[in-house]
């Protein structure tokens, strides 16, 4: 080895926080409350000189979450000798709750960080440095969110199955600029058990991420280690590193959800003894490795670049294979948002209930999917029952923010079910920007008769009326009005039944023929005009074709085609893949070998085809059709379309009945919307952790470029104009080729040949172990697009996502 100096490996010991995919969710989180136990003994034991041969050994908490289980059952004892052995140096924290996928929102995420930096002021050791574990990437905010909190510092441990490192290399450190221009400092390291297979535990560890040919069946034996060791080291400094130290990882037990070993100890005493002089290994904890990195930046920034952008997270497509709950999760966190607005100092919902709702959407959003052999046993009563728990943590999530909505909105005069219930509405805007919208008044079914004859709806205070549209369904009695509302604003309107209709007998000017068809223009063409094969308001023209599907989307402002002219598929069409294995037994090897494609080189792609339309409403504010298409893997799929009259807004519901289908399978729904013409070219924008970007240009080089786990929805804009499409239910969206190919990552030379094609991505079951095996069921996922020259910045473009997926607040008052 061509060192000048000796090396410091830093050994690392954690245990890898993985919920539910080892065991249940409870028995790992006894688990970890008792490794946290487990280590306190080893201090005693270290500090009472009984075990003077484990003298240095050092521990690592690896998120927040087992601390936090374990202050809540510890003794008062207990608490004071963990506190003590943090601020020792026995036992290392990590500015890290859980290992996430990128669900979680800027805010929740804060909160989430919150608790560990709290904790650390509170026995006067602050949390500066942050370690992940398996997971692959980050929304950009989760850097701002991690240098607000004081966390400057950053170890991650990524897991290369279906996923790869950024920067083109590991081992490596970097600066991450935020958003707002701070920066932490990253080191991207290894695999978070790769000490194992270096042999740091007697013989514990084996090939996993070590591929030799050295016979580790019994564990990794002292001369396999040298051998590992050095060839490791000389093949880094071949590499081109240069720092004289460098971090492993290394678990207790080879397994995810490991305890503590003191054992390390009895490695690497024999090892400095016989090696240190050119090899020294220290045990560390977070804080003692960045220190010598830190110090080791101001003697050498040059070696240390500087990368602003986005990480995306290979592992975030988990979100597709649990579509239900993960659309009621995104709403339960946008109801957590409106209670924290509303009630921002707990007057009606307490702290402790507030941590309530934190705690299960947290838990939802940590990167586990289910058990681990969820795909290859799907019916076992193990593999099920983990699987419920994990959803639950949506539904239990949802239940306890709508209840603390409810409770708000009680306490500002909800008024509750009862007989003589005035038919009078509060509507109110809780966010700091102006919301342009529809609100939609609801009532039981028996309004219906009262207001057969007519209705309006009006703000007594002003006089101002609204126009309206009612319509009976499953929630009873809908009425849908458009309105502007200015920040932190309140309405109150009233709902008046007209005393009569007028009836007529028949219209002089009535252009529907006895055989109830309309299909003349009349000489004065309507404002919402529905035919089977278009339908047209003064702002928009979308028109469809059998078996093609929904081809022009014309904004009448500029009577230019919103949607792509080199697409490859028409908006809202669906396309499917799935990979079929060769029998019931090869459900794990078809998945294991799709790699960072999501599919096999033998993938079978169904195009959607239309093959019905139906009108379905046409009113004073909106029109709606059902398109309904015919495509592999849903024994339905429609889509309905909301067309308004007042302005350049279409929504579109898909709705689905998925088949169960074992094999390995993607369903993707096309999108393609962006510059019709090449010299208006409209850059994609996004929202991350609440971090504005571009794919594929703000980002890391060498991460991942083909889809990307957004908050609210996705923008095309330029300086004259943007489309916005609000995606409330579905995160993923899908910009990489579908096709089975060599992948390009970020900053790749050829990337700038690829088209981009924007596609939504709500479902997918290709992962081998713990993904769900069956997508099967009911589903219905909404969009909300939106366009104009006043969403001209990413900004607009994206706050107006927010908003129509937010919606407006309203509730029934008596006052």
């Amino acid at each position: 080895m061509s060192q000048n100096k000796p090396w410091k490996i830093y050994v690392i010991q954690h245990s890898h926080t993985d919920v539910g995919y080892t065991e249940r969710q409870e028995k790992i989180r006894q688990y970890h409350v008792n490794y946290i136990r487990q280590a306190l003994q080893i201090v005693r034991d270290i500090e009472s000189g009984a075990r003077p041969d484990w003298k240095g050994y050092k521990w690592v908490c690896e998120t927040y979450w087992p601390v936090e289980s374990f202050l809540l059952k510890a003794t008062e004892k207990e608490k004071e000798e963990f506190a003590h052995a943090v601020k020792k140096g026995y036992i290392g924290l990590s500015g890290t709750y859980l290992n996430f996928s990128e669900q979680l929102s800027q805010d929740m995420l804060s909160v989430m960080i919150k608790r560990i930096t709290d904790y650390g002021l509170s026995i006067e050791f602050p949390v500066h440095s942050a370690m992940t574990a398996d997971i692959t990437g980050f929304g950009w905010g989760y850097s701002q969110v991690l240098a607000d909190a004081g966390v400057e510092n950053l170890i991650t441990c990524i897991h290369t199955h279906h996923s790869m490192f950024p920067l083109w290399k590991k081992q490596v450190p970097f600066w991450w600029e935020t958003p707002r221009g701070d920066r932490i400092l990253v080191w991207s390291g290894e695999h978070y058990m790769f000490g194992n297979d270096l042999g740091l535990i007697p013989s514990i560890g084996g090939s996993y991420t070590i591929r030799d040919d050295h016979d580790v069946r019994n564990g990794v034996s002292f001369e396999v280690a040298e051998a590992r060791f050095d060839r490791y080291l000389e093949q880094l400094v071949a590499d081109g590193f240069t720092f004289p130290f460098v971090p492993v990882m290394v678990s207790g037990l080879p397994t995810d959800n490991g305890s503590p070993n003191a054992a390390l100890m009895d490695f690497i005493n024999p090892w400095n003894e016989k090696h240190g002089d050119r090899i020294f290994i220290q045990p560390a904890t977070l804080d003692d490795f960045f220190a010598d990195l830190e110090g080791y930046a101001e003697e050498h920034p040059e070696e240390i670049e500087t990368f602003r952008g986005d990480w995306p997270d290979w592992w975030t497509d988990g979100s597709a294979t649990t579509p239900m709950h993960v659309q009621i999760f995104r709403e339960a966190q946008r109801v957590y948002t409106k209670v924290k607005q509303l009630d921002p100092s707990c007057q009606i919902v307490s702290k402790e209930r507030l941590e309530a709702i934190e705690y299960e959407l947290a838990l939802f959003a940590e990167h586990t999917w289910g058990y681990h052999s969820s795909v290859t046993e799907p019916w076992n009563p193990f593999v099920q029952e983990l699987g419920c728990r994990k959803e639950a943590y949506a539904a239990n999530a949802s239940s306890l923010a709508h209840t603390a909505l409810y409770d708000i909105l009680e306490a500002r005069g909800d008024a509750l079910l009862r007989p003589n219930r005035p038919m009078k509405f509060e509507l109110y805007n809780p966010n700091d920007y102006e919301q342009t919208d529809y609100a939609h008044l609801i009532m039981e079914g028996w309004h219906g008769t009262e207001l057969q004859n007519g209705f309006e709806v009006i703000d007594e205070t002003t006089g101002t009326k609204y126009d309206a549209q009612m319509v009976t369904g499953h929630r009873g009695v809908v009425i849908t009005i458009p309105v502007s509302l200015q920040p932190k604003q309140q309405v109150q309107l009233t709902i008046k039944a007209l005393a009569e209709r007028k009836p007529v007998t028949a219209y002089r000017t009535d252009f529907v023929g006895s055989d109830r068809m309309m299909d003349i223009m009349p000489p004065v063409k309507p404002q919402l005009h529905i035919t089977p094969k278009f339908i047209e308001s003064p702002f928009v023209r979308l028109e469809w074709e059998m078996g093609a599907g929904m081809t022009k989307w014309i904004d009448k402002t500029t009577n230019e085609d919103l949607l792509r002219a080199d697409r490859k598929h028409h908006v809202f069409t669906p396309v499917y893949n799935v990979t079929h294995a060769p029998n019931e037994f090869g459900m794990y090897d078809v998945r294991r070998k799709m790699g960072r494609n999501r599919r096999g080189p033998d993938a079978i792609t169904s195009v959607g085809t239309l093959i019905n339309v139906d009108i379905i409403e046409k009113g004073v504010l909106y029109g709606k059709v059902r398109l309904t298409y015919s495509v592999d893997g849903c024994s339905h799929y429609s889509l309905l379309v909301t067309v308004y009259r007042d302005r350049a807004r279409v929504d579109v519901a898909v709705r689905i009945h998925k088949e169960s289908v074992w094999d390995p399978e993607n369903l993707y729904i096309s999108l393609p919307f962006g510059s019709s013409i090449a010299s208006e070219q409209q850059e994609l924008w996004v929202q991350k952790k609440g971090a504005a970007l571009r794919p594929r240009v703000d980002q890391l080089p060498g991460s991942l470029a083909d889809f990307y786990c957004v908050d609210e929805g996705a923008a095309y804009v330029n300086d004259a104009r943007g489309v916005a499409i609000a995606m409330p239910d579905t995160p993923l969206i899908q910009i990489g080729s579908l096709d089975y190919e060599d992948r390009l990552l970020s900053g790749h030379l050829e990337l700038v040949k690829d088209p981009a094609h924007l596609y939504s991505w709500p479902m997918n079951n290709y992962w081998e172990t713990n993904f769900k095996a069956t997508l099967g069921g009911f589903y219905e996922f909404r969009y909300y697009v939106a366009w104009g020259k006043e969403l001209n910045t990413p900004e607009a473009a994206l706050t107006a996502c927010t908003s129509m997926n937010t919606g407006i607040l309203a509730w029934r008052t008596s006052q």
